[in-house]
């Protein structure tokens, strides 16, 4: 049986940098949801801004394409809203467009 007192702790800098170096491979996995939600509205001749992803389908993709966990892919989107880089409303994630980015 493994303790906590096995366990080694990392820093706390050496955690955030993990979790950082993240934010690429969830935003490019966020922007492919993202693509299929904005191709179903403009068949249906809606508005592609109003895309959104649910934050737990997005969870359940972090895990399935890049195998981690449940619990780290949370880390990595609370992350990603205090960075700023996504914007989320209830339970709904969209990205969060720069001015220079277009």
């Amino acid at each position: 049986m493994i303790t906590n007192k096995v366990l080694k702790k990392q820093p706390e800098h050496k955690h955030v940098q993990g979790v950082q170096s993240w934010f690429d491979p969830a935003l490019r996995t966020l922007e492919g949801l993202l693509d299929i939600r904005k191709s179903n509205l403009r068949r249906i001749n809606r508005d592609e801004a109003n895309a959104a992803v649910m934050r737990d389908e997005l969870i359940e993709m972090l895990m399935t394409e890049h195998r981690i966990s449940a619990w780290y892919a949370g880390e990595i989107i609370a992350s990603l809203l205090r960075a700023e880089r996504i914007m989320m409303f209830g339970r709904f994630i969209q990205i969060i467009e720069k001015a220079g980015e277009e």
